[in-house]
């Protein structure tokens, strides 16, 4: 890979990396670091780096920097008062998209990051498998759990009314 292939490649797949850790964390100033320290370790490797193979090379260290970032920090606690049991849109207005984020927001990290990768930047099951480090049938066992708890969590009146 050039430095004309790593500009190109900042230019195509910067903003959908940046979609992806955003869906998957939450927050948009970690999700720009993120970003660009999967940009920074391409830089480092772009010798070694195919510039075909790129978009996957950076999907995959976004996801595992994303991966490591959480491992680092999940053992801090951070005080939440649980809203279990509270009715969640207090008699608000929501429409399908934030009903559908929430209920993304509620599946673990490993069925959030397939189903993202899968439903959103459409990723085969082979892709995923090689940008996650899971193999092809643990890719459809997440994305199968993960879809099964969404319909449930969609029909649920609790969560929808």
């Amino acid at each position: 890979m050039n430095t004309n292939d790593y500009n190109q490649c900042v230019d195509d797949y910067s903003d959908g990396l940046y979609r992806f850790l955003l869906k998957n964390i939450k927050d948009s100033e970690l999700a720009r670091d993120l970003v660009q320290e999967s940009f920074l370790r391409l830089w480092e490797r772009r010798k070694k780096v195919d510039a075909l193979k790129s978009k996957s090379y950076l999907f995959t260290t976004g996801y595992h920097v994303m991966i490591d970032h959480l491992r680092k920090y999940s053992r801090m606690e951070v005080y939440e008062p649980s809203r279990h049991g509270e009715n969640v849109n207090e008699g608000q207005y929501s429409d399908a998209a934030e009903i559908l984020n929430r209920a993304v927001d509620q599946l673990p990290v490993n069925q959030r990051s397939v189903v993202m990768l899968r439903d959103y930047e459409g990723y085969s099951y082979k892709e995923i498998g090689q940008i996650t480090g899971f193999t092809e049938s643990q890719v459809k066992v997440y994305i199968f759990r993960a879809r099964v708890f969404l319909k449930k969590y969609l029909v649920n009146p609790e969560y929808v009314i």
